[in-house]
């Protein structure tokens, strides 16, 4: 698998993307998406790998789409914003918000526009503590996409994330941790290590569970109490019919780590 706009590595379980275009902040372009897509792809197929890990190269985390890069015309030949949305973004956010495998988005700089999103569709978000989380949008007169209008008020609230909209504030690694946007906060010369051994310890734990816990929180934001308490039920079923649960429960009795398998 060649790509030119990121790096992808593979070991001890854990697929890790390094978005590659430092000299541009990792700008985000078409072919960034179409790479994205081939790794993702690539990940979710590898029966060996449980934890995905979306992170940069250099200062950023990715400062956004490209704004350099040329515009899709629409079916009147004028410039459709939204065309690059229904091909790129949409499916991606969509992709990563249904991945059937545990990710995180490592902040190791700052994550702007659309990359702030593309993050917050990931399971986890922890970020080096130089990094900040910016909805830049409204900074050139334009709509957070990429699923930001959804993913934000549900995370903060819709007050604080209109504020954070409107304003196009930058928010500090710290703060966005207390706004719980953010998991945890490393010092940036631990980072490396300490995504590292979290993205092993995920891709050690039960997948299959994983899976079902990922299934359920999914649901939660549409259900009423009694549908989410009839699909708790089905799911610890599921659960408890699985031969992880078996290996956690004999573990704990042995005072033994478990060897989860993922099944």
């Amino acid at each position: 698998m060649t790509c030119t706009t990121l790096r992808y590595t593979a070991s001890d379980g854990v697929a890790t993307v390094t978005l590659a275009r430092p000299e541009k902040l990792n700008a985000i372009t078409a072919a960034m998406h179409a790479d994205l897509r081939s790794v993702l792809a690539a990940a979710e197929a590898d029966a060996a790998l449980r934890c995905l890990v979306i992170t940069g190269e250099g200062r950023a985390f990715s400062s956004g789409q490209d704004l350099t890069e040329e515009r899709l015309p629409g079916p009147d030949g004028k410039i459709d914003f939204g065309g690059r949305l229904d091909r790129d973004y949409n499916p991606l956010v969509l992709r990563l918000a249904t991945f059937p495998k545990v990710t995180i988005a490592a902040l190791n700089g700052p994550a702007v526009g659309a990359a702030a999103n593309i993050a917050l569709a990931c399971d986890i978000v922890v970020a080096a503590r130089s990094a900040y989380i910016q909805e830049a949008f409204a900074k050139i007169a334009l709509v957070p996409d990429a699923g930001g209008t959804w993913i934000l008020p549900r995370i903060v609230g819709p007050k604080l994330a209109l504020a954070l909209m409107l304003t196009a504030d930058q928010i500090p690694a710290a703060d966005a941790q207390r706004m719980g946007l953010v998991y945890q906060v490393y010092d940036d010369i631990t980072f490396g290590g300490e995504v590292a051994a979290l993205a092993k310890r995920l891709a050690q734990g039960p997948s299959h569970t994983f899976r079902l816990i990922k299934e359920a929180v999914r649901a939660s934001g549409g259900n009423e109490l009694k549908a989410q308490l009839d699909l708790e039920r089905d799911l610890q079923r599921k659960a408890g019919a699985s031969a992880d649960f078996s290996e956690g429960v004999a573990a704990f009795r042995e005072k033994r780590p478990p060897r989860f398998q993922g099944r």
